[in-house]
Order: C-alpha cells, then sequence, then structure tokens
C-alpha cells in the first residue's frame, strides 16, 4: 500500500470522509476476467474449457504496498490461475486478475511447483506472502485431492517462492478442509507461526517456520454448534450444519509476549480464544483443553467466516447473515453490547467473504454472493463481486469500538487478561 499514489489515497479518504463513514466501492466486476498473454490465447482458453468466465468467484484478499491479492477456488472447470492479483491503482473498475507468480505457477494438479486451489491468504511484515495450497479440485461431494496441502511461502520482493511445506499425515484426516491462514511473526522472520482452521476436519493445525515442521490441535470448542446450522442469506434459506472452526484473527502483543488467537466455527454464533502460548508448545498437544476459553455469544443472525484485528485491537468481522461488517475493540469484554456494525449494503454487501487491514490502516472487504453461486446462481448481467475500502478511524468514529484512550505496554500495544474479558466475565468450562 506504500507505493500507492499519495493523491490518488487522498482523494479516497477524502471520499470516505464525505460518506457518512461507510465502505467506498474501490474495484467491481460482473464476471471475473483473467490477463492473458494475449487476446488469442483467451480465446483459445474458452475454446479448450481451460477459462470459463461463469465458473470464477473470488474469495480471499490480501494487500501488500500497490497489490491487491485476489484468489480464485477451483470449485469448477476453468479456472485458468487460483492466486492472482491487480494492481491498486489501475485506472479500470473491473480490471483482469493477472496470476500470481506467473500462470505456469497456477497449474492444477501440479503438486510440486503448481497451485491447485488457494482460498486465504496473508502478507506478513518481512514481506513474505503465505499461502495454503489445499490441493483441491470440486466442492462438497465433488471435491478431488489431486495434490497434498501444502504451504507456499513466496517472497514479494522478488516474486519467488522461498519455501513449500507438505502437512504431515498426523495433520489432516479423510474430512478436512482447511481456507483459513494467520500468521504469527516474532521478534524475528525466522520466529514465524502459521495457524490453519480445518473447518470439517474440526482441528487446528500449528506450522514453525523456524523448526519447518507442524502439529495439529483437537478440541470441542472446533465443532459446529447443532443448533446454529440455518443460514438465510438474500433471502436464500440452506443448511450449512456440519462447518466448523472457520475464521482467526491475532490479538496484539501481550505483556508475557503471546497474543490471543480469535476464532469461531462458522455454524456458530459464539467465539473463542486461546494463547499462542498454549499452540507454539507442541508438547500442549492433547494436554491443553482449559486453555482454550469460551467467550459470548455475537446475538443471533451472526454467522462470520472471516476476521482480522488491527495493531490496536479492534476486531473486524464479517456478518455473513446481515450482509454487513461488524467491530469489536478488544479493550472491553465480548458481549453483543460492546459490538457495532460499522456497514451494512443488502445489495453490495452480499456475502462479505473476506475482511483485512492493510498497514496504513485501511479496511478493505470483498464481497462476492458466495452463498448464490454455491446453491442458486448468479445473474452476470448484475455487479456480482466488489472490493470496498474504508478507514479505520472513519468507520469505528462514534460507534463503541471506537473504544478507550490506548496505551503501550513495552513499546508494543497490548492487552491483558482484565482489558481482555473484563472484570465481570465468566469463563465458560
Amino acid at each position: 500500500m506504500e507505493m500507492l499514489p499519495k493523491l490518488l489515497l487522498l482523494l479516497l479518504i477524502l471520499d470516505v470522509a464525505r460518506s457518512a463513514q461507510k465502505l467506498q466501492e474501490f474495484f467491481e466486476w460482473k464476471i471475473m476476467d483473467f490477463d492473458f498473454p494475449s487476446e488469442r490465447d483467451r480465446a483459445m482458453a474458452i475454446f479448450r474449457g481451460k477459462y470459463k468466465p461463469e465458473n470464477s468467484l473470488p474469495v480471499g484478499i490480501e494487500i501488500w504496498r500497490d497489490k491487491l491479492f485476489v484468489t480464485v477456488p477451483r470449485w469448477k472447470e476453468g479456472i485458468p490461475s487460483t492466486l492472482n492479483y491487480v494492481p491498486i491503482n489501475s485506472p479500470l473498475k473491473n480490471p483482469p486478475l493477472i496470476p500470481y507468480p506467473d500462470l505456469k505457477s497456477n497449474e492444477l494438479g501440479n503438486c510440486e511447483q503448481g497451485l491447485s486451489t488457494v482460498y486465504r491468504l496473508k502478507a506478513d511484515a518481512c514481506d513474505r506472502l503465505w499461502v495454503l495450497d489445499t490441493g483441491t479440485f470440486g466442492i462438497d461431494k465433488t471435491t478431488q485431492n489431486v495434490c497434498p496441502y501444502a504451504l507456499n511461502i513466496f517472497d514479494l520482493n522478488t516474486n519467488k517462492r522461498i519455501r513449500r511445506y507438505e502437512f504431515r499425515p498426523e495433520d489432516v484426516n479423510m474430512n478436512t478442509f482447511i481456507a483459513n491462514i494467520v500468521v504469527d511473526v516474532g521478534k524475528t522472520c525466522d520466529d514465524a507461526h502459521a495457524y490453519f482452521s480445518d473447518e470439517l476436519g474440526y482441528g487446528l493445525i500449528v506450522y514453525s517456520f523456524k523448526k519447518n515442521t507442524s502439529w495439529r490441535f483437537a478440541h470441542s470448542f472446533f465443532l459446529p454448534d447443532p443448533l446454529r446450522g440455518d443460514f438465510t442469506i438474500d433471502k436464500l434459506n440452506f443448511q450449512w450444519g456440519s462447518e466448523g472452526i472457520f475464521g482467526m484473527s491475532l490479538s496484539p502483543l501481550q505483556e508475557d509476549g503471546s497474543k490471543w488467537l480469535y476464532f469461531s466455527p462458522l455454524a456458530s454464533h459464539r467465539e473463542f480464544a486461546v494463547s499462542t502460548a498454549t499452540l507454539k508448545n507442541s508438547s500442549k498437544v492433547g494436554e491443553s483443553w482449559r486453555e482454550f476459553l469460551a467467550l459470548e455469544e455475537r446475538g443471533p443472525n451472526s454467522h462470520t467466516t472471516s476476521r482480522v484485528m488491527d495493531e490496536f485491537g479492534v476486531q473486524f468481522f464479517n456478518l455473513i447473515d446481515q450482509n454487513a461488517v461488524g467491530c469489536w475493540n478488544s479493550q472491553y469484554p465480548y458481549h453483543k453490547k460492546n459490538h457495532a456494525v460499522v456497514d451494512r449494503d443488502d445489495v453490495g454487501l452480499i456475502f462479505p467473504a473476506d475482511v483485512k487491514v492493510d498497514g496504513n490502516r485501511n479496511l478493505w472487504v470483498i464481497s462476492d454472493r458466495m452463498s448464490n453461486f454455491l446453491e442458486a446462481s448468479l445473474d452476470y448481467n448484475e455487479v456480482n463481486f466488489r472490493v470496498y475500502f474504508a478507514p479505520v478511524e472513519k468507520l469505528i468514529e462514534g460507534t463503541v469500538c471506537q473504544g478507550a484512550k490506548r496505551y503501550r505496554v513495552s513499546g508494543n500495544y497490548g492487552f491483558d487478561r482484565y482489558h481482555v474479558f473484563g472484570h465481570d466475565y465468566n469463563y465458560l468450562f
């Protein structure tokens, strides 16, 4: 984001300020297009069935300098590239997706060199892009595991892959489906860990960059709530009752040098938390049940798939039932009275699939009508996919998420148990 022309960024911020603190549409697409070497190459890809525009659904985003990364899972045939980007300063409102790092590196079934299906990704402070390739093709009962789950890490300055790590057999099971990743960088770039949520296998996988190994946690908090499997989005009612641990976010650094990992199952209205001090200790696997904490419920119609917490401890999360984005300031107890909706749009925010905060503390959101795509159909004469932008301060101004005066702990913004959970918090063991 640092390379975005200052004038353009200033105009965007002024535009947001004039529009009552609402998210501003940045990009929009009726149907996704990809950047091919030539029009002839595009035509040949369509002729051969390698590119079927109506089968593309953007799901995950990440921002790094002048690039907005966009992932397109291979749920159906005809997806040329699963990992892509568009220039943030593109003059086009609907720029074509550019394969990253190139088209060849996105080859389906090329397990060692390619990427089969990517959902979400994370750029860290060391200019690395962490990408999980699920190795899958298809969705639900049509899913084929053409390659093993593998973590790919790219150097964003050189666009070269610097590591590929295949998950151990013990990390996955026959039901495993992993879509989310968060990255925790310590005092050095080598001191880094990644956390992966196994939505259908009900586990949490930890990867150590320094040790180049992984381990898996199991817990009942990863399971779906049997009372929360009913969804209604854009007047479409359906059941996603088997969806377990999904969205995750990391708190700022605490006094003891650890962070809190917040998470919730998709079929749930409740938030949970665990210290990264627990997760980073592989000997804790199987011996840490009571170190996972249950927080309060968010309230009705509060299913969420994605969340992110900024450096000041403000969490943003998508509210897919409400066509909205919510917030919570972790200085206060996790209770619905301390939550707010920063924006709602019953047209533009139908299924806000991913939320991210960039290095300049701007919130980015992609909406993609995913439920319609999976459970019904899309009208490609309409705008279906949108990317929104707004400065965080403008979004939370005047809400409970604005919070109290911030404070520093040993040079880092931190929150102890009292501020995270509040003095009246009751642990739900």
